[in-house]
């Protein structure tokens, strides 16, 4: 038995509502079930003035909607929405330039084959909408650019784009500090670095997160911890937090000023000194170790450009694996990396010169994480989509790397570094996450630090000078790169301007961004 027409239109008008609803919580940060809420308007509405079956009906069979374009926007901006929370176009630039091959995100494209259709789907409802109700036909010119005007994803380009104009886009450029050293200690220690995916000190909240943070909370009591680390735009992936922390700056995308702007990077920001090429000048033998491939984001690019001159990722590990299948969807998982990391710390040690060892963990890696196999021993078993599962497998796993480092002497003459690369993207704690101010963790363990909290508005580009001087490095105006040392009295940007103003600079700067892609070859007379 054939479907009646009006009960297809109250289908489609009831797909177009669904979709409505859903467009609207995304946007806004809502919770989902507010989508019931909108639908039961829009039919409400739809009833009311009879949509897609007005009175004296005037259709047109081949009209065409002007608003497939933009609409088809949306859902790019809605894909967008759902994977990470915030939709920042510069790491979408950045990553479509830099590779995004390599990555551990392949249920991700499941949920981008599902958009796909359900955007599909709706485009074909408002075309029928539009040639069955020539009301909605009228309604087109205005509806267009409604879209336009108020697509979150077309928004941020505009906010840059007039920046652009308003600005004298050097506002930042004039701020920055080539970083240089003055002075070095007599003994300099050794340093390890300790990335923890996505892991931010807003899950020390035990009232919203309960335990997640307890490990690493615990870990702080015999080091000094800072608060107040916030997150500046373009420094909230992993290659934006890391370059942040070791270069001073927000990694402002080449985009289409560069040379080869549709073709691979062939270098990552060449203009600037960062934390390894500073320290490989002072003699020091630099490894980066990480689970997931090398390739991605332009990780080993990066590191190998500036200093480093061991860069190991999954291909490289993934051989000395005792279980070859052991791994997850990026690469290795911690418990494994972080024990090929305290093989390699005592090789180094072993070693005349001074080391420095950055890693980098993927048990909280958003949506949901990669809890290794020891947290699925102590924590029983994880149901695969509570991401405060992960968090405390990492919290744990960075306390039983620093002790174990510490019991075994390893830890002598070396600042321990644990922080977080950048806030969480969306997880499965997401409306928690946004409920109150969020910061990122930064914990420094060493000979010379005393334990204690620092508690200082901040951002990760002044994590450079901070270590430096926690080295006993002498820097001039205790700065470098956009960065002030948290351990010296000289105010940082955040304090000065704070971080919403920041942000508008960043969007108008471009003297600072010329000067991260500028390559010898182009280097002015």
């Amino acid at each position: 038995m054939s479907i009646r027409l009006p009960a297809r239109r109250w289908w489609a008008l009831g797909y177009l509502g669904l979709c409505i609803g859903y467009t609207a919580t995304t946007a806004l940060a809502l919770r989902h079930a507010w989508t019931l809420a909108a639908l039961l308007l829009w039919l409400g509405l739809a009833w009311l003035f009879r949509w897609g079956d007005p009175p004296h009906a005037r259709r047109a069979a081949k009209a065409w909607p002007w608003s497939l374009l933009p609409l088809a926007l949306w859902w790019v901006y809605l894909y967008l929405a759902d994977t990470f929370g915030k939709v920042d176009v510069g790491a979408v630039a950045f990553h479509l330039q830099a590779g995004i091959g390599e990555n551990g995100s392949g249920e991700r494209i499941i949920a981008a084959v599902v958009y796909t259709l359900a955007g599909l789907v709706m485009l074909g409802v408002v075309t029928w909408l539009v040639r069955a109700d020539h009301r909605w036909r009228l309604l087109e010119r205005p509806l267009v650019l409604f879209l336009l005007a108020f697509n979150p994803l077309l928004f941020g380009l505009t906010l840059q784009g007039a920046s652009i104009v308003a600005d004298d886009g050097a506002w930042l450029e004039r701020r920055y500090t080539p970083p240089r050293i003055a002075a070095r200690p007599a003994d300099p220690p050794d340093l390890i670095y300790l990335y923890l995916e996505s892991t931010e000190a807003t899950y020390a909240d035990r009232a919203r997160f309960g335990d997640a943070y307890a490990d690493l909370r615990k870990l702080g009591e015999s080091g000094l911890v800072f608060h107040g680390i916030r997150q500046l735009d373009n420094t909230g992936w992993t290659m934006a937090g890391m370059i942040a922390s070791q270069c001073g700056t927000p990694l402002m995308p080449a985009g289409l000023m560069h040379d080869s702007q549709f073709e691979p990077l062939e270098h990552v920001v060449p203009g600037v000194d960062c934390l390894g090429d500073l320290l490989a000048d002072q003699g020091y033998h630099l490894t980066f170790m990480g689970g997931a491939s090398n390739q991605f984001a332009g990780k080993g690019l990066y590191y190998r450009e500036h200093g480093f001159e061991t860069v190991l990722g999954r291909d490289t590990l993934r051989g000395q694996l005792t279980d070859p299948d052991y791994l997850n969807s990026w690469g290795l998982y911690d418990d494994t990396l972080l024990d090929m990391a305290v093989d390699r710390i005592r090789d180094l040690k072993a070693q005349p010169q001074p080391f420095g060892l950055f890693t980098l963990t993927l048990s909280a890696h958003p949506p949901y994480g990669h809890p290794a196999r020891a947290c699925r021993d102590r924590q029983g078993a994880f149901d695969g989509e509570d991401i405060l599962y992960s968090v405390k497998c990492t919290g744990w796993l960075a306390r039983r790397f620093v002790e174990r480092l510490r019991r075994e002497g390893l830890l002598d003459n070396t600042l321990m570094v644990v922080a977080s690369d950048h806030l969480s993207m969306k997880n499965s704690a997401w409306q928690s996450l946004i409920a109150g101010p969020r910061e990122n963790t930064l914990m420094l363990f060493g000979d010379g630090i005393r334990p204690g909290t620092v508690r200082r508005e901040a951002s990760m580009v002044d994590v450079l000078p901070t270590l430096l001087e926690a080295m006993g490095f002498t820097l001039p105006t205790h700065r470098a790169g956009l960065g002030a040392s948290l351990l010296s009295p000289a105010r940082t940007l955040v304090e000065r301007h704070g971080v919403e103003s920041l942000n508008e600079r960043l969007r108008a700067e471009r003297a600072l961004q010329r000067r991260l892609w500028q390559t010898p070859s182009t280097e002015s007379p």
